[in-house]
């Protein structure tokens, strides 16, 4: 067996070890730039997809709202939902649904126009302008008023928050 010196073992030893750790950090930045890009081209290249499929998802809920849709509410509204109405009233996500399933309410009409769609990261908010027209326990209504309906992003999709509505605004001339 050969004896080799171990000044001369000492810095092949070191040549190695300094290439593997160089190595272990180019993948390592290597991986984080990937995540990097990934991240910031797909938060950067679905703002606009978000503010669609918020603003089609808030117009489904109104469309299920005006047929008493219980199933399409209850997918759409997140269980700690909250609306604040102009009167100072909240209802949650069970209130809505009962009064839904009540049929006390029937819609003639229950559109949005105006509709605005903001996206900040995993939140949306939609202002527009409702008109509501129908009956209530018999009783006509119509009014229309101007919401705020927020969004939160989900793993399992975007999910309706919290609402406040306006008081009715004052009949036109």
């Amino acid at each position: 067996m050969r004896n080799f010196p171990a000044a001369a073992i000492a810095p092949q030893i070191f040549r190695r070890s300094f290439l593997a750790s160089l190595a272990r950090s180019a993948i390592t930045l290597l991986a984080i730039w990937v995540v990097l890009v990934t991240d910031s081209n797909k938060s950067f290249a679905s703002a606009s997809d978000d503010e669609k499929i918020v603003a089609a998802l808030d117009t489904q809920y109104q469309a299920a709202v005006k047929n008493n849709d219980t199933a399409t509410m209850d997918r759409i509204l997140a269980d700690d939902f909250v609306l604040v109405t102009g009167r100072g009233k909240t209802q949650n996500k069970s209130d809505l649904l009962k009064e839904a399933r009540s049929k006390a309410i029937i819609y003639e009409h229950q559109e949005d126009s105006n509709q605005k769609v903001r996206v900040w990261g995993d939140t949306a908010v939609v202002t527009a302008l409702l008109w509501a027209k129908g009956t209530e326990e018999g009783k006509p209504f119509e009014y229309k008023l101007w919401f705020s309906d927020t969004y939160v992003r989900t793993a399992t999709g975007w999910r309706y928050v919290f609402a406040h509505a306006s008081l009715p605004l004052p009949k036109e001339p």
